[in-house]
């Protein structure tokens, strides 16, 4: 069997089939693709590959997908701390961006964002901000797949002045990306606070064509939903209900206010959920009830949101934060046990994405997105369990390699497609030019 690289860990856990561990297996690669998933001794024996790569104290899963982040926020991480959300968007965030946020804010944004990702094993991010356009192109440039959101809001800023344009252009960049292997589309309307009923009217209705996911912060805190009550006598997402919004599509952000007819009818639909514990921990927005949707059989991903509400896009780290906030939230040491919080962040992300049958597992056929940490850290010995070991002990500092789509973008924790002092050196750019005046326009 002929192969471009051979992938020799001490443990795999493939995610597909569940709960499984798979020790002194091997991972071989040709063209992008995973062709097969072997014992190691056959994979000596039989694989004559161009790249032989043992990691001998390594656990090998997928690449973690971040289910939802405004990538480019990462130039506002610590800007605004210690904030509730609306005080945090209202007096800072949203000025902020009103003043600063360009396609060059973007581009070196996203840059920043995908590089700490790949350095956590994160080989997949949904994103939703501004001028989308240049966040596909870092994504594109980086070699990292991503999902990029076709924003949509009521009000005007840099890149659009009003629902309309918003859609015309995330429509053009959804037909720039129809033939590209890593970079694709989703709707991403804000929030139903901030978009109206005739731009998701007009959503609903080119997306009974496209089939996009439809990505959206819904039931982030329980002063939107009472909000929502107040102005329309309904909850948001009775609401998008009655707008036919509610279906398969549907990513919601958040959702730390539901109720038992709520989960019912997520699950009903198979609407799916992106929960992000730590950045609603950080602005006290509440609880996002995962064990609950999860017993109701809703798809649950993971997303970190910004680097500017969490305030970082460790991924590894979120999904320790769920499993032990879900244990604590429900009362129930067994929720959400070790390999289910490994799929939230690998198969399920890709799932709610769409992109279940490209990446999320290491199945052969798959993508070669992969994600190699090593456990022989001090903090992580002695290993009786390398997945409860991964999620519970480990840290973003014990990745050593990423790959996506077969190439390896990190290898021995070094970056090998993007220029870390350059990135770093138009971070701390920006830092001095928010420090500073204002631009004038």
């Amino acid at each position: 069997m002929n192969a471009d690289t051979l992938i020799l860990p001490r443990w795999i856990i493939p995610i597909e089939p569940a709960a499984v561990v798979l020790e002194d297996h091997a991972l071989v690669l040709r063209e992008g693709r995973i062709l097969a998933l072997l014992p190691a001794a056959e994979a000596r024996r039989t694989v004559q590959a161009r790249e032989t790569i043992t990691l001998p104290e390594h656990v090998l899963i997928p690449g973690l997908v971040n289910a939802h982040t405004h990538a480019a926020m990462s130039l506002f991480r610590g800007l605004a701390d210690d904030l509730p959300l609306m005080d945090w968007l209202n007096h800072h965030i949203w000025p902020a961006e009103a003043k600063w946020v360009s396609p060059e804010f973007v581009r070196d944004g996203t840059q920043l964002a995908i590089a700490e990702m790949l350095l956590g094993g994160t080989t997949c991010f949904n994103d939703m901000y501004f001028f989308p356009e240049a966040a596909a192109q870092a994504a594109r440039e980086a070699g990292m797949r991503a999902v990029v959101g076709l924003i949509v809001i009521d009000f005007p800023t840099a890149y659009a002045q009003n629902p309309d344009e918003y859609i015309e252009k995330g429509l053009q960049l959804h037909d720039a990306l129809r033939h590209d292997p890593l970079v694709t589309a989703a709707f991403a309307p804000h929030a139903p606070y901030s978009v109206s009923d005739g731009p998701l009217g007009r959503i609903r209705t080119i997306n009974n064509e496209l089939n996009l996911p439809l990505h959206m912060h819904v039931h982030e805190t329980a002063h939107e939903v009472e909000g929502a009550v107040a102005q329309n006598g309904m909850r948001p997402l009775a609401r998008l209900d009655r707008l036919d919004l509610v279906d398969p599509s549907l990513v919601a952000v958040h959702m730390t206010q539901l109720v038992e007819s709520e989960i019912a009818r997520l699950a009903e639909v198979h609407a799916s959920v992106v929960h992000c514990p730590e950045s609603n921990l950080k602005l006290a927005s509440g609880f996002c009830p995962l064990a609950r949707l999860l017993a109701a059989g809703v798809t649950v991903a993971l997303g970190t949101d910004g680097a500017a509400s969490n305030n970082d896009l460790d991924l590894l780290g979120e999904l320790r934060t769920a499993a032990l906030l879900a244990k604590a939230v429900s009362a129930d040491a067994t929720a959400v046990p070790a390999h289910t919080a490994l799929r939230l962040a690998t198969l399920n992300g890709a799932r709610v994405l769409g992109l279940d049958g490209v990446t999320g597992s290491l199945v052969p056929g798959k993508a070669a997105d992969l994600a190699a940490f090593d456990l022989s850290d001090l903090a992580t010995q002695p290993v009786y369990d390398p997945a409860s070991q991964l999620v519970y002990a480990a840290s973003r500092q014990q990745l050593t390699h990423t790959w996506v789509a077969g190439r390896c973008l990190v290898r021995d924790r070094r970056l090998t497609t993007l220029d870390e002092p350059a990135i770093r050196n138009a971070a701390q750019a920006w830092r001095r030019r928010l420090a500073g005046p204002a631009p004038t326009r």
